[in-house]
């Protein structure tokens, strides 16, 4: 459980980085406690979506795993990205990404920043 937590807390954090540092990566809410019950629920869908498709696509694109050296994982943390976004509007969370290349600059400071969270964070189960 508490590995759960920690996951989420990082997720989070790395979300709540990607959109102070891109303009185009939006989160909008009346009170600055709306804004951060709707980063945690983003971070829980983007955590389902990480967990439960990623791997599915990772194993899809295998043979350009190994073509591009992992440089393909750049565009999956996009396309993950971009998915959120679009579930986030599914169910009216007000969370939003504009364009591919503001997904992938977003995918790209939302793994470093994770990382860094998780291994700052303890991973006790």
């Amino acid at each position: 459980m508490m590995n759960f937590v920690v996951k989420t807390i990082a997720n989070a954090a790395a979300l709540a980085v990607a959109i102070w540092v891109l303009q185009d990566i939006t989160l909008t809410g009346d009170s600055t406690g709306k804004k951060a019950l709707t980063l945690i629920l983003v971070a829980l869908l983007f955590g389902l979506v990480n967990f439960l498709v990623k791997p599915v696509v990772k194993l899809l694109t295998l043979p350009l795993f190994i073509l591009t050296l992992g440089l393909i994982t750049l565009v999956i943390n996009a396309l993950m990205l971009l998915l959120t976004s679009w579930l986030a509007d599914l169910v009216d969370l007000n969370f939003h990404v504009e364009g591919f290349w503001t997904a992938v600059l977003g995918g790209l400071i939302i793994s470093v920043v994770s990382w860094a969270m998780n291994v700052a964070l303890p991973d006790k189960d």
